[in-house]
């Protein structure tokens, strides 16, 4: 049976399959309308959540550090007519809102840590120990700095006369994968073993200084009993 061909004027007439998909799709729009807004909604909220939270969290860090770098201009304008113990004094308040406030954010930290050393330098030992402590946690990810901090550690335990304190940091610096600060931290456990009664430990830190820092001046400090 031959198939009958349809005009053009009974095509135009058929729904065409597009308009009638589109067509649905908007009768179902309006049905579920209500459903509709709550997820786009929900979109747009999630969208805002991040984009404010990036907001707050950058203009957080510039305060930030706006903060920490007035906090540490007065203190170095102060300590050139005032004992560290008095620059210290005016300006702790300044580096605790910084620390209470911004903790969490990296210049934050950087005051925690600027703030350490301020202390150890106005003889507040106990307090710059906890400071220090608390910054091998907020750089963990940072070993040059890490370093340098168990290096502070250990020098302000041993002004208190913990020694094995110290001697715990020195190790950790000795036994890392850094050569930074290796020969003074050796040095200090040569003197500290020797002290504690550990002769053979002691010569054995004085001999790896002299063998590997060589040209450091702390190897020009070792004694010459030691040496021998």
């Amino acid at each position: 049976m031959a198939k009958v061909k349809k005009t053009r004027k009974e095509l135009l007439k058929e729904p065409d399959e597009f308009i009638t998909t589109t067509g649905k799709l908007i009768q179902w729009a309006v049905k579920h309308q209500s459903q509709l807004t709550y997820a786009l909604l929900a979109v747009v909220v999630i969208a805002l959540g991040i984009s404010t939270y990036r907001f707050f969290s950058v203009r957080s860090e510039n305060r930030a550090a706006l903060l920490l770098q007035q906090a540490v201009a007065k203190y170095d304008e102060l300590k050139k007519d005032q004992p560290p113990a008095e620059a210290y004094a005016a300006v702790s308040s300044d580096f605790a809102l910084i620390i209470d406030d911004y903790g969490n954010k990296q210049n934050g930290k950087i005051a925690g840590l600027r703030f350490a050393n301020i202390c150890y330098e106005a003889g507040e030992v106990e307090k710059s120990i906890a400071l220090f402590e608390k910054a091998l946690s907020d750089f963990e990810a940072y070993p040059l700095i890490r370093n340098q901090i168990l290096i502070s550690l250990a020098m302000a335990h041993l002004r208190l006369g913990e020694d094995s304190a110290a001697i715990g940091h020195f190790e950790q610096i000795v036994n890392g994968p850094l050569d930074a600060n290796k020969a003074v931290a050796l040095f200090h456990l040569g003197d500290l073993y020797a002290r504690a009664g550990q002769e053979d430990k002691s010569r054995a830190a004085y001999k790896r200084l002299l063998d590997d820092f060589a040209e450091s001046t702390y190897s020009e400090l070792v004694p010459k009993a030691a040496s021998g």
